[in-house]
């Protein structure tokens, strides 16, 4: 094997390692999002973000892939379905520029950039589950699933990722501060605003009503497999294994999750008088959504700092979310929709010229407004078209099959009302006699003893 060789096969390795990392990251948003809800909805919420990924799948290779990778200025219209078409990757043996030639950069095969886009791509509609938990139809988040990673989310990653408008202008966003997190923190915030706050969230005229979490170790185990699974999500995203450029984006996404982890437990613990966990755990979120568009482009005391600021930034955003009545029973928006945002304007004013191609010094090294301005230009247009579609494919959805369950099915619970299973049974057979069988009754059944 020739050196070409083994490094597209190391590369590959990696890309498909570091996919299979965020590909395990649905463990933890379902267990995160179940742990923060009531019992009587965790199988419901445990079951969404399990087929999640199955649709994402099916709707990414049949449409979403193409619109996002293939040539063209607002959408990708060179690329056929179903992978139709060759990059110009080393890895393809192509010396011409095939219709995913946005992924040409990348010296692997065409289907470990699929993989590894995938579960980006799943990623995205995790984050709006969260948001619409405890009150949604199962049906209604199926389809909006499907048509967030097929079209909505697929187009607007063309603008960034795909060689779209924004890539040309030099928009930069590393690893989906706004390609993954935004977009889905978007069409999480259309998605409550549609399906409206849960029963007796915002009693009129007092203070909003406090649902506490049931299963605080599911909080602590899903927020550890998204901690881990950021070191496949941010490294993973050279493509490459290029040893100076993982190890620098490993530290800064690490450093970036312990200072806000750390900054929002105090905050909370200055703030309400004791350390709230389920704070703790989305300081560590907000963190990592911060750092996750510039962690490639910034130095590790740069990422302290944003990390810092994610810590205190979540947790005044958990509640003005509540004073704005909008309900997020796991602080989805806040977490990915703020700190979506936050993490691509932090390029442009951290960003360090020449750190993973960045043509620019952020404005605080003295590089002026020019990447800051792209960022700011990229934050409004990705929103204004994520939020615009994704209302508009709520309100189809709530008009066709609608997108509330019954008062009586949100009071019961939806794991009986949707799925007709609970996540917590009682004994089926019920008590057992106060006084045990007699040995002689033992294997009197036909067919034992």
């Amino acid at each position: 094997m020739s050196p070409d060789e083994l490094k597209v096969a190391a590369d590959t390795a990696w890309t498909l390692l570091t996919g299979f990392l965020v590909f395990f990251m649905n463990a933890g948003f379902g267990l995160v999002e179940a742990g923060l809800c009531r019992r009587k909805n965790a199988t419901m919420i445990l079951s969404k973000n399990f087929v999640v990924f199955a649709i994402a799948t099916l709707g990414f290779y049949a449409i979403g892939f193409g619109l996002m990778f293939s040539d063209g200025g607002v959408l990708g219209t060179s690329g056929g379905w179903l992978l139709g078409g060759a990059d110009n990757s080393p890895a393809s043996g192509a010396a011409y520029r095939g219709v995913f030639g946005a992924l040409g950069w990348a010296g692997i095969p065409l289907l470990a950039k699929f993989f590894f886009e995938l579960v980006f791509a799943g990623t995205s509609a995790t984050i709006v589950s969260g948001s619409v938990n405890e009150r949604m139809k199962y049906s209604a988040f199926l389809v909006f699933s499907l048509v967030l990673t097929a079209v909505i989310y697929p187009v607007a990653g063309h603008w960034v990722w795909g060689g779209g408008f924004l890539a040309r202008a030099g928009m930069k966003d590393f690893s989906g501060s706004t390609v993954v997190h935004s977009v889905g923190g978007w069409a999480a915030l259309a998605g409550i605003i549609m399906v409206g706050p849960r029963l007796g969230r915002y009693p009129a005229g007092s203070k909003p009503a406090t649902v506490p979490g049931h299963n605080m170790g599911y909080v602590f185990a899903g927020g550890m497999i998204l901690w881990l699974g950021w070191f496949g999500f941010n490294p993973g995203s050279t493509m490459a294994v290029d040893p100076e450029a993982i190890s620098r984006i490993a530290v800064t996404t690490a450093l970036s999750s312990a200072a806000s982890t750390l900054v929002a437990t105090l905050y909370a613990w200055w703030r309400h008088g004791k350390p709230d966990f389920s704070m703790t755990v989305n300081g560590c979120l907000a963190g990592l959504v911060s750092i996750t568009a510039p962690c490639a482009f910034v130095t590790p005391g740069a990422a302290i700092v944003i990390g810092a600021i994610a810590g205190v930034t979540v947790s005044l955003a958990v509640p003005l979310f509540d004073r704005l009545r909008l309900d997020d029973p796991v602080g989805a928006t806040s977490v990915h929709l703020v700190h979506g945002i936050l993490g691509t304007i932090w390029v442009g004013l951290f960003g360090v010229k020449g750190y993973a191609g960045l043509a620019n010094d952020g404005l605080f090294r003295g590089g002026g407004f020019a990447q800051l301005g792209v960022q700011l230009a990229a934050v409004v247009t990705v929103g204004g078209f994520s939020f615009a579609t994704s209302l508009a494919a709520w309100y189809a959805i709530k008009r066709v099959m609608g997108l509330r369950v019954s008062a009586a099915h949100e009071v019961a619970g939806l794991d009986l009302a949707e799925m007709g299973m609970e996540a917590y049974p009682e004994d089926a057979l019920g008590d057992v006699a106060a006084e045990p069988a007699p040995l002689s009754a033992v294997g009197s059944v036909e067919g034992v003893g």
